[in-house]
């Protein structure tokens, strides 16, 4: 029942020319295997009876001009032209064929559409699938009682049951690729704009780096897969950051910072991964390693640092940086982790900068 509450309670687009592309080409291929499905039960009613009957000629003649005008029409009026029409079909050949040769199963591709019909409220589409139902059982009924106007022989009614059950599964089929597809391809849509907007929301725009969450987020996931490995953090700031934007201008300095991030992922390869902690600092996190080895990659990142000449515009010049690491010792929280790798910083920064600290 919950699912038939939810169905209930869903909400309905304004209806207008601009129906769904899908439901458009659903419309127009089902049109397409109606006229199709129309001429060959001329023909075959034609040459079995000895006499023609031009309904189904006049069924084909309203369903071509309903494809033809397809795009132009209103979304609800185009839906209820090719449920009229199958409507009105299934009533003729009750009428004249009977219900042996099933002509009333071409109310199935009315159901299936209306049902994916976003234009439509939900209990508009339990009514008319209720309508459809009871018109399906009144003509039963009726083939109960009354006998057809034409009666085809074996061969001629063999032909038109296989006619009528391959137009049924080719337009269920066609509808269920349609609609499918349409279905898959949003969703994928979605998942693709969700990762995009997971990646956008965990990367900092100028450097193309993670950001602070995203890295909180890589060193907690490996406390709760690896709980009893050992890991250092690393907190790194670029020395005397404000005289680079002062000296040369911001466009300067967000130059030095993406500068630096290329250096630093360049060099990064399975010791760490680096994030832009904020401002001019970036946080190493380096999984496996003790403070010990935490220490040798850090001053050879410091070393590469100091060696690397940046040029902007007609200036060249060069940066160094102060680090501060911290080891796991599994009671800390990683909060206090982080601030014992900040506090050595800052001991760096008073004790003459350009150093790694542990």
């Amino acid at each position: 029942m919950k699912f038939l509450l939810e169905f209930l309670r869903q909400k309905t687009p304004k209806p207008g020319a601009d129906m769904p592309a899908y439901f458009r080409k659903a419309l127009a291929v089902n049109e397409k295997v109606l006229a199709v499905y129309f001429l060959c039960c001329f023909a075959l009613v034609g040459f079995s009876a000895r006499r023609w009957e031009w309904a189904p000629v006049a069924f084909f003649a309203v369903t071509v001009l309903c494809l033809l005008n397809g795009k132009s029409m209103n979304v609800r009026f185009s839906a209820a032209s090719y449920a009229l029409i199958n409507v009105l079909w299934c009533v003729w050949f009750n009428v004249y064929l009977g219900w042996t040769y099933s002509g009333h199963l071409l109310l199935l591709p009315v159901v299936m559409l209306i049902f994916f019909n976003i234009y439509d409220p939900p209990w508009f589409k339990i009514l008319a699938c209720v309508a459809l139902f009871c018109l399906r059982m009144a003509l039963f009924y009726r083939s109960l009682y009354i006998v057809p106007l034409y009666h085809l022989g074996q061969g001629a009614g063999i032909l038109l049951q296989t006619i009528n059950s391959v137009t049924l599964f080719a337009m269920l089929a066609l509808d269920a690729i349609l609609f499918s597809s349409s279905i898959q391809d949003t969703e994928r849509k979605l998942r693709l704009d969700n990762q995009e907007l997971h990646k956008e929301a965990d990367t900092d725009p100028l450097t193309q780096l993670p950001n602070r969450r995203a890295m909180i987020d890589t060193i907690e996931r490996f406390q709760k897969t690896s709980p009893s490995e050992p890991f250092s953090v690393a907190i790194a700031d670029i020395d005397f950051f404000k005289k680079v934007n002062d000296t040369y201008g911001h466009n300067c300095g967000d130059y030095t910072l993406k500068t630096l991030s290329d250096l630093f992922l360049r060099a990064a390869g399975t010791n760490y991964s680096v994030c832009r902690w904020g401002g001019e600092e970036f946080c190493f996190f380096l999984p496996g390693k003790n403070i010990d080895e935490a220490w040798n990659v850090m001053f050879d990142v410091c070393n590469a640092v100091r060696k690397m000449r940046l040029h902007f515009e007609e200036h060249e010049f060069s940066i160094t940086i102060t680090v501060g690491i911290e080891e796991n010792d599994y009671r800390s929280s990683m909060e206090e982790i982080l601030n014992q790798a900040d506090k050595k910083l800052y001991l760096g920064k008073i004790s003459g900068r350009d150093r790694v600290v542990m």
